[in-house]
Order: C-alpha cells, then structure tokens, then sequence
C-alpha cells in the first residue's frame, strides 16, 4: 500500500510558504515571483498550500538572460554590465514582475546554485534577491547579496527559496 503526502518539497519550506500565504491573505495582499537559480522552487512552496491562489498571481522562471529580457523586460545593457547574478538583474526581475502581474509584492531570486559558474567575485553559493512592491516609495530599494558557501546545488537552492519567501511576507502592519 502506497502512503499519501500531502506534500513534495521539505517541511521547512512548506512551513514557510504557509506562513507567507496566510499573513498575505490576511492583509489582502496579492504575490509574485521570478525566478532563476531556484527554478520554479518558490512558487513550487506556495502552491503547496491549498487557497493559495487567493494571495499567489504568478511565478516567472527566467533562467535564461534571454528570458529575463523577453519575459521581464529586463535590458541588455543591464545584464551586460552587471551580469545576471548581480543585484541591479534581481531588482529589475522584481520590478519587472511588478509590472507584467497584478501583485502588490514581487520578490525575485538571481544566483550561482552550483557546482560550477562560480568565480572569485561571486563563488557557488552567491545569490541575489530584491523586493519590489506597488506603491513603494521609489527611493525603495530591497536588494540584498547572500553568501551561502557551497551546500550543494539542492542546499544553495533550498536557502535561496526559504529568503525569498520571507521577503514576500507582508511589511505593512495589518489592519
């Protein structure tokens, strides 16, 4: 007899996107995602949880610069200059994703998952994220560089997944 899971992905994660879905659909708030280096793992964690289509608008997996530009609008001037691994590519998937979506937050996640593509500036495990949210102060800026060290292509993925959701997780008090 075959056991049933209710799940595919790691309890943490899992945990995690309930987390996120819950606190958004209590403030009414709708999210995206773009995504390279996790390839679809963090819209992967917020489908898990069922209703999540009351906060969850759209997933965007652009592991190509190619994708980046065709399906974000990000320039190649951006990605020339700064490379796709850099933090001006994730804030333009994120402001990107803003802007083909109807969300109000849109997080996105550029990086080096391994085992190879690594360089001295940015070694195996280097992953960018950005936040953009509608409405936001232009001078916003939610950018950061994560060092995760070389954990593995499923490590380095799974922490990347687990960052970009807390940074969906709502930043205005609710009502």
């Amino acid at each position: 007899m075959s056991e049933t899971r209710d799940t595919t992905l790691p309890d943490q994660l899992v945990d995690m996107a309930r987390k996120v879905v819950e606190a958004n659909r209590a403030r009414g708030k709708r999210i995206a995602v773009a995504e390279s280096c996790t390839g679809g793992l963090v819209a992967a964690a917020l489908t898990e949880i069922a209703g999540s289509s009351d906060v969850f608008e759209a997933g965007f997996v652009t592991y190509s610069n190619e994708s980046k530009m065709d399906l974000l609008g990000i320039s190649s001037d951006v990605l020339e200059t700064f490379g796709a691994v850099s933090i001006a590519v994730a804030w333009a998937m994120a402001q990107g994703t803003l802007a083909k979506t109807k969300a109000d937050t849109a997080v996105a996640i550029t990086g080096i998952a391994g085992p190879d593509g690594g360089s001295d500036r940015k070694p195996v495990g280097t992953v960018m994220f950005a936040r953009a949210r509608r409405g936001a102060d232009p001078e916003e800026v939610v950018a950061d560089r994560k060092e995760f060290g070389d954990l593995g292509r499923g490590g380095i993925r799974l922490q990347a997944a687990l960052c970009a959701l807390e940074l969906l997780m709502p930043v205005e008090p609710s009502p």
